[in-house]
């Protein structure tokens, strides 16, 4: 696992006869901004030698901080380091716990709302209100029909999707922490800590480490009906990652700042803005825990690693303290 602290992009230009190639490059040092910009000097050289030869490559590599870029990185701010675990802050503010060998999961209760305003029924009540206004020959009629009847046909849909929510995602959780404890039972010697999340559960195993790209980790993804992308990135960037402290969405409060578009790094001029937006994020973000202790399944096997990775994940989370999930 790797995650650096200094992070620099390069850009280099070739003007040929017939066109302009320009490539963007980024490099990472845990010493320095100058290595890493040499580093990014480097392999935008690089990639250039190999495009200019017939090679094709992108361009510049990809705007997301956690991506499948081969051999780049996870760019995200660096907050504090606890042995071989890394805390992150990641684009929209939250905290993201990095571990090189411990093992985490998710098992998402993945509900659907059962009613849904899909395009077409969007304008076919928009053609409704435009006949009815042409039959009242009224402009105004067909105008108040064409705004409300989309916006009173939703408010509907959300009112008996509402009344269905509750219902259905605990049947959905059932049905999540079903896969989990058939999973134990197959797999009795996995020492398991099950945790709540608002999305469904999270898993710690706690008996043994992990390599995240080894054929039985792989497997256990699998089985748990891990998300497919969840998985490729914990091969790709070689490490597990988990969420531990709450997204801002889901606190119920509107932040008063507009969220900063770019990525770590950030340009000079986001610097403020992001800074603000992390104070106003901080503010409310202790009232809420990211995820709740539930039960312990399988053995009781321990491995020190994955003791240390537990301590930071359950303070981080507050998974034993009596709040929201966020």
């Amino acid at each position: 696992m790797l995650i650096p602290y200094f992070w620099a992009e390069a850009r280099l230009q070739n003007k040929l006869p017939e066109r302009q190639i320009t490539v963007r490059r980024w490099g990472w040092s845990d010493l320095s901004q100058a290595d890493a910009q040499e580093l990014a000097d480097q392999r935008a050289q690089e990639a250039m030698n190999r495009i200019l030869s017939g090679e094709s490559l992108r361009r510049r590599e990809p705007k997301a901080a956690y991506d499948c870029a081969d051999g780049v990185p996870i760019r995200e701010e660096v907050v504090s380091r606890h042995g071989n675990t890394v805390i992150t802050r990641n684009s929209y503010g939250s905290l993201c716990l990095n571990a090189a060998d411990v093992f985490f999961a998710d098992v998402d209760a993945e509900w659907h709302p059962s009613l849904r305003m899909n395009l077409r029924g969007c304008l076919l009540m928009v053609v409704t209100g435009v006949a009815a206004g042409v039959l009242l020959k009224s402009v105004l009629t067909g105008f108040v029909l064409v705004i409300g009847l989309p916006w009173l046909t939703s408010w509907i849909i959300d009112r008996i999707n509402a009344k269905r929510r509750s219902a259905a995602e605990a049947g959905e959780k059932e049905r999540a922490l079903g896969i989990i404890r058939a999973f134990s039972a197959a797999h009795p010697l996995w020492h398991l800590r099950v945790y709540e999340t608002p999305a469904g559960y999270r898993l710690l195993a706690m008996h043994e480490v992990f390599e995240p790209a080894e054929e039985s980790c792989q497997k256990a993804f699998e089985e748990l009906n891990t998300d497919k992308v969840f998985m490729r990135l914990c091969a790709v960037q070689g490490c597990f990652r988990a969420r531990v402290s709450p997204k801002y969405w889901r606190m119920k409060y509107r932040l008063p700042l507009s969220l900063p578009k770019s990525k770590w790094p950030f340009p000079a001029e986001h610097v403020p803005l992001r800074q603000r937006w992390i104070e106003a994020y901080e503010k409310h973000a202790p009232r809420y825990a990211s995820c709740r202790f539930i039960e312990t399944l399988g053995s009781r096997v321990t491995h020190p690693e994955a003791e240390a990775v537990r301590a930071v994940h359950d303070e981080y989370c507050q998974v034993h303290a009596d709040l929201p999930l966020a």
